[in-house]
């Protein structure tokens, strides 16, 4: 069964506890960090992911978007996140397998992210060692964008190498997934699809997540 894992970056955060609990049907609660830098916004950081933990048991999908992420990703996953997501483009090269050990060191899952101009091959060396690769179909930093269909052979690579290999590895797409596309992702193998503004704004999301899912047309 498809995932869902509704961002709430599209939430209305004077009541956030409530927000959460109209999408706990949902499978992942997406966590978007943004420090402006690496992305050219700035958002939510460890206080309120404190925050939201003690108010929920949903698995917390925390996607850093943010410079040199191997110098937070211990404090993020001791904060309450049960995945912790991380660009591949964000630093370099000698910190990224450290920075995923640190985060199963503390027993969590890790993840890591890929931008639209990075090619999917960039992961395939990394993906033995992940729990979640992530798909960016949009330019990460900002909600509401429109999704681009052209990345799906990415998400179809991945599907062909994980299970070549064998690999537990989950496949996850974020960015313009509404029912639509949500359908293009699922035929190309993803197993978990992130969705903002599309959940947050439907009239009955409960209804929504299970669209997105495939259960209702």
């Amino acid at each position: 069964m498809t995932k869902i894992a509704p961002s709430i970056l599209s939430a209305d955060f004077a009541c956030l506890g409530q927000e959460i609990r109209s999408i706990e049907t949902a499978d992942y609660l997406h966590f978007d960090v943004m420090d402006g830098l690496f992305v050219p916004n700035i958002s939510i950081g460890i206080p309120v992911l404190e925050s939201v933990r003690k108010i929920t048991d949903m698995t917390l999908d925390v996607h850093l978007m943010i410079d040199r992420p191997h110098r937070y990703v211990e404090r993020f996953a001791d904060a309450g996140a049960d995945l912790v997501v991380f660009h591949l483009e964000a630093d370099a090269q000698e910190d990224i397998r450290p920075a995923l050990r640190a985060v199963r060191a503390r027993g969590k899952r890790a993840g890591l992210a890929v931008k639209p101009a990075t090619p999917a091959e960039d992961l395939i060396p990394y993906l033995s060692e992940l729990d979640l690769a992530l798909v960016m179909t949009v330019e990460p930093g900002f909600g509401g964008q429109r999704f681009m269909e052209d990345m799906l052979p990415k998400v179809e690579l991945l599907r062909k190498t994980v299970d070549r290999e064998g690999l537990p590895c989950e496949i996850e797409v974020d960015g313009g997934v509404n029912p639509a596309t949500a359908a293009l992702c699922r035929a190309a193998g993803a197993d978990v699809l992130v969705a903002g503004s599309d959940v947050f704004r439907a009239a009955d999301r409960a209804a929504r997540i299970a669209q997105l899912r495939g259960e209702t047309a």
